[in-house]
């Protein structure tokens, strides 16, 4: 892949990897955050949320190639379309748009296997949210020629966010609802997926971002726990665990995520397909 320009509305967690990755190489980089100043990396963070748009957004998105959106949606909508839209929509250099929305969009499949054909039903208001910045997002794609592409990503985990730290900081539960499984990605894979998309653009697709082995998160706890050599904690039932409404909400859709569609279009090779390489990388410091 040719070097280029990238700028990431939001540039947290899973866009801070990407940006490293492709600064390390060469690539001016610069984001967004909510409050501003320098990132990681020397990286130029500009502040921007809804209402606050980027101050020159003309002079600052100038020369940008790549553009990544991981600023989630709020109740009035997706706040990057919402002020800078047309700005984007007027870069004639942009060769790749990718938004990151999340699996979330399916709602409850009762653990059945879905792939990106699958009707969107989301259960709760994120996840409704989400389906309706996705359409805006390829709205803009076929109202506008903009080369947007959209991510639905799984539970993301990596260096410093993983059931490690969990177990780790003793905030570790082993909550059983039988037969509720999640799907992951582990960081890493996530950016190797956005760099095969960036390398092979399809204005328009959509992919699902998540490895082979959809698996009950309090697999993934006691898995975390023999790593480390501790006991893993009891299985607490679902009803009598103490979650925050929202780790609670998350519980309301079981399904599995295909993942067919970026191996088969984008040649992706996972690094981690299951949740067991990915923290033994972890453990060893990968």
């Amino acid at each position: 892949m040719s070097s280029g320009r990238l700028f990431c509305f939001g540039l947290g967690y899973s866009a801070g990897f990407l940006a490293r990755a492709l600064g390390a190489e060469g690539w001016p980089v610069a984001g967004t955050s909510r409050e501003g100043g320098d990132g990681e990396g020397g990286i130029r963070l500009h502040r921007f949320t809804r209402g606050a748009r980027l101050a020159e957004p003309a002079a600052l998105l100038a020369g940008t190639t790549h553009l990544l959106v991981s600023v989630p949606p709020d109740a009035l909508g997706d706040p990057v379309l919402a002020e800078h839209g047309g700005d984007i929509a007027a870069l004639a250099g942009l060769a790749w748009l990718g938004y990151l929305s999340t699996t979330g969009v399916y709602g409850d499949c009762g653990g059945a296997w879905v792939d990106e054909t699958a009707p969107l039903n989301p259960s709760g208001e994120r996840g409704a949210r989400r389906v309706v910045a996705e359409q805006g997002w390829l709205e803009l794609h076929r109202r506008r020629g903009v080369p947007a592409h959209v991510f639905r990503l799984a539970g993301i985990y990596g260096p410093g966010r993983s059931a490690l730290d969990t177990v780790r900081a003793g905030r570790a539960q082993r909550v059983d609802k039988p037969g509720q499984v999640f799907s992951r990605i582990h960081v890493a894979d996530l950016v190797q997926v956005l760099r095969a998309s960036m390398a092979r653009p399809a204005p328009g697709a959509i992919y699902n971002v998540c490895d082979d082995d959809p698996a009950p998160p309090e697999a993934v706890i006691a898995h975390a726990c023999r790593l480390l050599g501790v006991a893993p904690p009891p299985l607490v039932p679902f009803d009598e665990a103490a979650l925050s409404p929202m780790a609670r909400s998350f519980y309301d859709d079981n399904k599995r995520v295909s993942n067919r569609r970026i191996k088969e279009e984008l040649g992706v090779r996972l690094l981690y397909p299951s949740y067991r390489d990915g923290l033994a990388a972890l453990l060893a410091g990968g």
